[in-house]
């Protein structure tokens, strides 16, 4: 995705390189501490149920990492591209608000929507009393938070620069 911004692009670029620094360490260090440190049994950590209940981390994150990461980037995008810095020029019809809310709130929703089917198809795949290794869990929730960090923040200027006039 970095390598399609041209020469043209060299601010839109370094926004870019900027936040994803941003938003990957702070998201993968804090995503994995704070479930680690909040486990206190690690080998009875369980889906949705209990006092290690891993939903409560995953969930609330898969919504809201995702619409926070497309709502920040695109504004700042938008506001370059209307600076004339981002080496693309918006529509005049173009209403940056609606757009920028409904495309952050479909991420955010369809992002946890799919982790939520996900948990679900693990949850009745294993047995009842079934629990997970809070470590690995804890880490795989951080690796999860880099991952939505990076999509979430190259996606959204993918989809901008898309709408630019002709």
């Amino acid at each position: 995705m970095l390598k399609e911004l041209k020469s043209e692009d060299v601010v839109l670029r370094k926004l870019v390189q900027r936040n994803l620094l941003f938003y990957f360490i702070p998201n993968v260090i804090f995503n994995t501490i704070i479930p680690y440190l909040s486990f206190k049994k690690f080998d009875a950590v369980h889906l949705f149920q209990g006092e290690n209940c891993v939903a409560r981390f995953l969930l609330p994150m898969a919504l809201l990492l995702p619409f926070i990461i497309t709502f920040d980037i695109l504004k700042k995008a938008i506001a370059l591209s209307e600076e004339g810095k981002a080496g693309f020029v918006l529509p005049d019809n173009f209403t940056k608000n609606k757009f920028m809310f409904k495309m952050a709130g479909a991420n955010g929703v369809i992002t946890s929507s799919v982790i939520l089917l996900f948990m679900l198809l693990v949850q009745f795949s294993v047995p009842k009393d079934y629990s997970f290794n809070g470590d690995l869990l804890s880490i795989l929730l951080g690796v999860l938070a880099g991952t939505l960090s990076i999509v979430f923040t190259l996606w959204p200027i993918k989809k901008v620069k898309e709408l630019k006039v002709a």
